[in-house]
């Protein structure tokens, strides 16, 4: 157990929790991939879990807010801690009904619906997003 000598008190460790999410079209079955910050490479769509918002609550607002789409169900698939921003990813597939409420807001700066391969192959190569995808596609 992490034991402050200084404060006299436990300090366990502090990180971030996010969540991503791969947006399913439950109409067609296929996948967006966001383009986001000026870069040209497809990625998931995802964001920080406000304090005290569950995860899945937060995956609903996240696509709400960037997509404009409503979520009809969540999944969760798996875990992964991102190093580099101290962030634990947690990754659900959300599931909207169909496009017809697609509205991005200034967060997503392009967007295409995918086929399930078309996705892996344009799926941001070995980064966290890919994992949760291809994970997900090897299902």
């Amino acid at each position: 157990m992490p034991f402050c000598g200084k404060c006299n008190q436990y300090r366990f460790p502090v990180y971030n929790v996010a969540v991503s999410m791969i947006d399913v079209n439950e109409q067609n079955g296929k996948i967006m991939l966001i383009q986001q910050y000026g870069k040209s490479v497809c990625i998931l769509v995802a964001g920080y879990i406000n304090r005290g918002e569950q995860a899945e609550n937060a995956v609903a607002r996240e696509i709400k807010e960037e997509t404009g789409m409503t979520v009809s169900h969540i999944k969760f698939n798996r875990t992964k801690f991102y190093e580099p921003s101290n962030t634990l990813m947690c990754n659900f597939t959300a599931f909207v009904k169909d496009d017809s409420e697609l509205n991005t807001n200034g967060e997503i700066d392009k967007y295409k619906w995918f086929e399930k391969e078309e996705a892996r192959k344009n799926i941001l190569p070995d980064s966290l997003a890919s994992i949760f995808l291809n994970s997900y596609l090897d299902e």
